[in-house]
């Protein structure tokens, strides 16, 4: 019985340091929100573009499969959505994601009641995101909180 036990430890050893090349160490990609503006159009809901900026520090390219994304305004979730029309960062190389995205009607309009009662120059904004790399990769999630001047500040 213990000459079994020796055994499978062993076999489990070997299985596990054998499989360790497949999993080759994985830095998280740097990302940063680029741009932020309103599309110009006829529609009574306006079209934001949000640009984000990945930096892959890995030596294998980053093939991104999804990306799905949640932006709150003031703790209003205002904008959210999914891609999955993504570019390949090269290894060691950074590109640019653009996001299409269309406000939440009714949270857009809680948010303005909001600013309307209690006006104020800067809001606080909070970016969520979740980039999936495929495969048996872990998915990367982004958190980005800050604040937003609605008027630009005098020097």
């Amino acid at each position: 019985m213990n000459m079994l036990k020796q055994s499978i430890i062993l076999l489990v050893t070997i299985a596990v340091i054998s499989c360790a090349p497949l999993f080759p160490r994985f830095e998280a990609p740097t990302v940063s929100v680029s741009s932020f503006q309103v599309i110009p159009g006829n529609n009574v809901v306006p079209t934001f573009e949000i640009g984000l900026h990945v930096i892959n520090p890995n030596r294998k390219a980053l093939k991104l499969q999804g990306l799905s994304y949640n932006v709150e305004l003031e703790g209003y979730r205002v904008l959210s959505g999914v891609s999955s029309q993504l570019p390949e960062i090269a290894a060691y190389g950074e590109g640019d994601v653009l996001l299409l995205a269309k406000p939440d009607l009714f949270s857009t309009i809680s948010l303005f009641t909001d600013l309307m009662n209690r006006p104020r120059d800067k809001f606080k904004f909070n970016l969520d995101a979740v980039l999936d790399v495929g495969g048996l990769m872990p998915k990367i999630h982004i958190n980005k909180k800050g604040e937003i001047a609605l008027v630009a500040e005098s020097r």
